[in-house]
């Protein structure tokens, strides 16, 4: 464990997160995703797991460390719910909130068409399987940067 590390950070996330540039897109996916074979595609190129946690949980662990681009629209996405592209299922509200929380003002995540995600995704730095068997558990962070000490 270390001091000032959200212990549920492992050491492959942790590892993906600091090589991540700006700009580059981390995947975060519920057990029904296909992780295997879309992380494959990735810089990564395997998915990354943090299995045993919930995405809230999971987004909550990765947005303490990981800047969200500050730049682009598309600093973050969350997977349509397919037929109602405007339903927020409750695991969506719950990584919204973490996101809110994370960014210190409310930013609405955009929806991205189900196969447009995996798509993207293929086009990701990585993929990071949760434990989350809600459907819709789908999101997209983009790195942003930390600014310079003034």
């Amino acid at each position: 464990m270390l001091k000032g590390i959200d212990h549920r950070l492992n050491a492959e996330v942790l590892g993906a997160l600091r090589a991540m540039g700006h700009g580059d897109m981390l995947i975060l996916v519920d057990t029904n995703f296909p992780a295997d074979a879309v992380a494959r595609h990735t810089v990564a190129g395997k998915p990354l797991s943090m299995e045993n946690l919930t995405a809230a949980e999971a987004a909550e662990a990765i947005l303490s460390v990981l800047p969200l681009d500050d730049f682009v629209a598309d600093f973050a996405g969350r997977m349509e719910v397919v037929g109602d592209a405007a339903a927020r299922p409750e695991v969506q509200q719950e990584v919204q909130k973490v996101v809110d929380a994370a960014e210190g003002r409310a930013r609405d995540l955009p929806g991205i068409e189900r196969f447009a995600f995996y798509d993207l995704a293929k086009q990701a730095y990585a993929v990071v399987a949760t434990g989350e068997r809600r459907f819709y558990g789908c999101f997209m962070f983009r790195k942003g940067v930390i600014a310079p000490d003034t």
